[in-house]
């Protein structure tokens, strides 16, 4: 979970349509398994130039405490920051809660919001009551949300309800891995059986979107489990 293999960026880049990079379809009844694969390459893909006023470490307006991943996230207890002010970055940071597009992003930014805020014990325990409104980005479940086009955001305790157990070998692009915590795009096999290809919403390797190599057998130990959504759609041949 720790790198990214070229392997992953070539199956990423085969598999991403040749629509606009940032433009991603608005809901829809059901989802196309590329169409996923394509939405999440787009949340890879957003390219934006944080400010200082980006910088959020402290209570929002309501009081909710907010902890943006930029580089200054280590001072304060936390792990895995990466962006820095006044330097072009790549990819969507996490917020948690966060249900953006990547163009409702680049507008949030431009109008100073905190760009992402991290999910932590206090954050889990709040659940919604803890979503900044003064914070932009996307979370790990809200992301999955996005990629199946589906109207609003599922939770990670949510998704059951509208996806099928499935075996490890059955698993297809657009597919999810879920455990109780956390929630995984599955993209494709870099080794079958023993290494994932998986699009994520933070923590790892840093607080935002990515794509990356992982071993099954981290993913047995954290206890994901394979689920399919049940209007996912395989694309003809």
């Amino acid at each position: 979970m720790k790198f990214l293999l070229l392997a992953s960026v070539f199956f990423i880049a085969a598999c991403a349509n040749k629509s606009d990079i940032g433009q991603i379809p608005g809901p829809s009844a059901k989802v196309k398994r590329s169409d996923s694969i394509a939405i999440a390459y787009a949340y890879t893909s957003v390219s934006w130039t944080p400010q200082e006023s980006n910088i959020k470490h402290g209570t929002d307006p309501r009081g909710i405490l907010v902890h943006t991943p930029d580089k200054h996230l280590s001072a304060h207890g936390f792990s895995n920051g990466w962006w820095s002010p006044g330097q072009s970055q790549t990819g969507m940071p996490y917020q948690w809660g966060g249900f953006d597009t990547p163009q409702t992003f680049q507008q949030k930014i431009k109008r100073d919001y905190a760009a992402g805020d991290i999910s932590t014990a206090a954050k889990r325990a709040g659940g919604d009551a803890v979503v900044s409104e003064t914070a932009t980005g996307i979370d790990c479940s809200g992301f999955v949300s996005r990629c199946w086009r589906l109207p609003r955001p599922y939770s990670t305790a949510q998704l059951p309800s509208i996806t099928d157990p499935i075996s490890w070998g059955q698993l297809l692009p657009g597919d999810i891995l879920l455990n109780d915590r956390h929630v995984l795009l599955f993209a494709g096999w870099n080794k079958p059986g023993s290494v994932v290809l998986a699009y994520e919403a933070g923590p790892f390797p840093q607080w935002k979107v990515s794509a990356n190599a992982i071993p099954t057998e981290r993913l047995f130990a954290d206890g994901y489990q394979p689920r399919r959504y049940h209007h996912i759609i395989t694309d003809p041949p």
